[in-house]
C-alpha cells in the first residue's frame, strides 16, 4: 500500500526527517508514536505531499509518487485528516459533508455511509461546525475524508483534546473500517493505549528517526514505553 524508503524531508534548509522507512500494508492500521517535536506531523505531511522530500522515495500501490502534488495523491486514494479537528466553521455539518461530496457520482450515498459510521452527526446536520464540540468536529473531519473513498486514511492525533467516549467510538470505527477491507490507516497518536489497540504495527519516532518498531496490540505497550523513555 504505502512505502516510505529512506525518506528525508524538512522545512527550507532544515532537515527534520532523517532517513525514515516504513510500510503500511493493505487493510491494516499502522501507528507512529513519539514525543512532541519528534517529527511525526512532518512525516505525515511528507507522505501527503505538503512537504517535499529531500531524498528517498514514497510509493503508493507500487507507484512512485514522490514528486506527485497533494491533489494527485488524493486522486490516487490518499485522504488526510490533519491535527486540530479542522472544518469549515461557518458551514453546517451537512454543508461540510456536501462540499466534499459535490461532483462525485455516489455523493449522496457516500454522505449516508459516513453518517452511518458516526450516527451522532445526523442530529447535528443543521448546526454550524464551529458550534460543535471537539469530539463532534473530529468525527466530522473523518467523515468528510471518508467521502473521498480513500484506500489510505492518514490521521494526525485524532484523539487529541476529545472526551473518552468519542475516543472509543473513533477507535471502533477505525478498526471496523479496516476489517471490512479496502482501507488502510496511518495514525499518529500520543495516546499509546488507543494506538496499540487499533494498530497491527507501530513505529516510534525520535528526533526525526525511527528508533523502534514492532507488532501492535496491548502486549506491545511496555516495549513502546521503554522505547519512548530513551
Amino acid at each position: 500500500m504505502l512505502e516510505l524508503v529512506d525518506v528525508k524531508s524538512g522545512y527550507g534548509r532544515t532537515e527534520v526527517i532523517h532517513g525514515v522507512s516504513l510500510t503500511v500494508p493493505d487493510d491494516s492500521v499502522v501507528a507512529i508514536m513519539g514525543h512532541n517535536g519528534a517529527g511525526k506531523t512532518t512525516l505525515l505531511r511528507t507522505a501527503v505531499g505538503l512537504i517535499g522530500t529531500k531524498s528517498g522515495e514514497i510509493r503508493f500501490d507500487g507507484e512512485n509518487i514522490t514528486k506527485f502534488a497533494p491533489s494527485k495523491r488524493v486522486k490516487r486514494g490518499i485522504a488526510y485528516v490533519p491535527q486540530g479537528q479542522q472544518s469549515f466553521p461557518q458551514l453546517t455539518t451537512a454543508e461540510n459533508l456536501q462540499v466534499v461530496a459535490d461532483g462525485r457520482k455516489r455523493g449522496k450515498a457516500l454522505i449516508d455511509e459516513s453518517l452511518d459510521l458516526f450516527p451522532a452527526l445526523r442530529e447535528l446536520l443543521d448546526r454550524k461546525a464551529g458550534l460543535l464540540s471537539g469530539g463532534q468536529r473530529q468525527q466530522l473531519a473523518i467523515a468528510r475524508a471518508l467521502i473521498t473513498e480513500p484506500k489510505l486514511l492518514i490521521l494526525d492525533e485524532p484523539t487529541e483534546g476529545i472526551q473518552p467516549s468519542v475516543v472509543a467510538e473513533i477507535e471502533r470505527t477505525i478498526i471496523d473500517l479496516t476489517k471490512r477491507g479496502g482501507l488502510s490507516v496511518l495514525l499518529v497518536e500520543q495516546h499509546i493505549g488507543f494506538a496499540l489497540q487499533a494498530a497491527q504495527r507501530y513505529y516510534v519516532l525520535e528526533s526525526g528517526r525511527s528508533t523502534s518498531s514492532g507488532e501492535g496490540g496491548k502486549g506491545a505497550e511496555s516495549a513502546v514505553r521503554a522505547a519512548m523513555a530513551i
